[in-house]
């Protein structure tokens, strides 16, 4: 994990939900293939440092096909919502997530890759509520103490102290496309004067014309960013087709 997220999460790690967490994958791991491999758990947190979280995607888990588990690769790479590692197909729910950029980002270029790592690094915190899951089995790993677990993450980020900012606490922008992402921030109390929290339907196939697609939702953060904290705060979407 991260140094900055290690630190602030480190109460976490010994209460007893946790605890049962971990003896839950050990049992796990001895008779089925998890998603993703265990040092890729926490890499969105190598990513993506707690002071530098502009936004938060949140997904619900891993995906669970071979070949799909962002960090299923040899190569230290990272475990992100949404996120495929060439020569992976991108998702669908990935491809209207890309559709969506091109629309709201004029300069945004449509990648072939599905790794997300650059918007990672540029301070989008892709993160699932549970981060990991077993092969073939859609929310394999749900209420067994993730989510208890991605709350704090999320705390974290809204307790955060920045000095360098006039106003504090520095805002950010969430985006809750989906039931189970608005229910997660709705549960957790975020301030919308503070935050920016953004809702529509989920990318996926299924719920994409539903109010995803012509959702605005990156023009609207960029806007937001740009207004709470000046040009040059905005989120660079670009870097994933340069």
């Amino acid at each position: 994990m991260g140094d900055s997220w290690r630190t602030a999460l480190m109460a976490e790690f010994s209460k007893p939900y946790f605890q049962k967490l971990k003896e839950f994958l050990a049992s796990e791991h001895q008779s089925h293939t998890i998603y993703p491999k265990t040092n890729d758990i926490y890499s969105w947190s190598r990513l993506t440092p707690l002071s530098s979280v502009k936004a938060v995607i949140l997904g619900q888990d891993p995906y669970h096909n071979v070949g799909q588990a962002h960090g299923e690769s040899d190569q230290d790479q990272a475990r992100l919502s949404f996120s495929v590692l060439p020569p992976t197909k991108l998702p669908g729910s990935l491809k209207n997530i890309y559709k969506q950029l091109a629309t709201d980002i004029p300069s945004f270029k449509t990648p072939s890759s599905g790794d997300l790592t650059p918007l990672a690094q540029a301070g989008v915190l892709w993160l699932n509520t549970c981060l990991t899951v077993r092969a073939h089995t859609a929310n394999s790993h749900s209420k067994k103490g993730w989510e208890t677990f991605t709350d704090a993450v999320i705390h974290a980020i809204l307790n955060r102290q920045n000095e360098s900012s006039s106003k504090g606490q520095r805002g950010v922008v969430f985006f809750a496309w989906g039931l189970p992402a608005q229910k997660t921030f709705e549960r957790i109390g975020i301030d919308e004067k503070r935050h920016l929290v953004l809702r529509s339907a989920h990318p996926s196939p299924l719920s994409a014309h539903r109010g995803f697609l012509g959702n605005g939702h990156f023009k609207q953060a960029n806007e937001w960013l740009r207004e709470q904290y000046g040009e040059g705060q905005e989120i660079d979407w670009t870097v994933l087709g340069s």
